[in-house]
Formats: structure tokens, C-alpha cells, sequence
């Protein structure tokens, strides 16, 4: 019973609102991101005000992409009346007001952070939402928040 890891999961509402994104070309998660566009993506994003007080990383569904453009992408959600400043060569996208389930994993230590992501992955792809009355929005795109040790 040593491996069994203990995931939280609540219901959360997220209003209606802008996210300013960075596009990669091809990249569907983290590391193949900063392979396309550079490791200082999150740090331009840490100096913008966010509607949740951190940047988030996106799994962008069809609608929310451009061609040629990756499905990973970083980003900062933003008020819905939004109208700052934008970086260059950042995109800005409108996401509804929708519920979230929000997984959050136990608390682990900084170098085991591929582990604890992945176990949080794991219980996310096992999940029936049906079981609470709800189904996979396959509209919407899935966010993850950064993972802290």
C-alpha cells in the first residue's frame, strides 16, 4: 500500500474570461513546449495580473486552435473585459464561464515533481465524472496549475 497516493478532488466555477496564451507549434506538453518557445514564457506571465494569481497551462481543444499550432500552450486568465497590454506574439482567447473539477495531489518534494504530476494524470484519466452528475467537456480546454512541492 506504500504507492497508494491520496488525490483531492472539488467542484470549481470559473467565470467567463479572457486567457492571453503563448502558441507552440507543436508541442502537447511541458518540456516539447520549452523546446519551441523558451523557459522565460512563465516568467512574462508572472508579470501580468491574473484573475486566479497564477499562470496555467492549457490543453487547447480544436476550437481554441490555430493551424499549425500546438495543443499545449501557457497562458494568464484575465478579467472578460480585459483590455491591457497583450505581450508580443502572445494570443488572447475567451473561455466560458463553466465548472471545473480541480484534482490536486499531495503535497511532494520539489525533485519528485514528474511523479506527483503523473499520479494526479493517472487518477484524472480513471475518473468517472458521472458519479457527481457530470460528464468530460470536450469543448473547453483542461488547465493545470503550476505544481508546487
Amino acid at each position: 500500500m506504500e504507492n497508494v497516493r491520496n488525490v483531492f478532488i472539488q467542484q470549481i466555477r470559473k467565470p467567463a474570461r479572457k486567457v492571453i496564451i503563448k502558441r507552440g507549434v507543436k508541442a502537447e506538453e511541458y518540456f516539447s513546449y520549452c523546446e519551441e518557445v523558451g523557459c522565460n514564457v512563465w516568467g512574462t506571465l508572472m508579470s501580468i495580473d491574473s484573475l486566479c494569481g497564477e499562470p496555467v497551462c492549457l490543453w487547447l481543444t480544436e476550437k481554441y486552435r490555430k493551424p499549425g499550432t500546438s495543443v499545449y500552450v501557457q497562458g494568464v486568465e484575465v478579467p472578460e473585459n480585459y483590455n491591457g497590454a497583450v505581450p508580443e506574439c502572445f494570443d488572447v482567447i475567451s473561455l466560458p464561464e463553466c465548472d471545473y473539477l480541480m484534482f490536486q495531489g499531495e503535497p511532494f518534494k520539489e525533485e519528485d515533481y514528474c511523479e506527483a504530476i503523473n499520479a494526479v494524470q493517472q487518477s484524472e484519466e480513471k475518473y468517472d465524472p458521472s458519479v457527481i452528475g457530470f460528464e468530460w467537456d470536450s469543448e473547453n480546454p483542461q488547465i493545470q496549475l503550476e505544481p508546487r512541492g
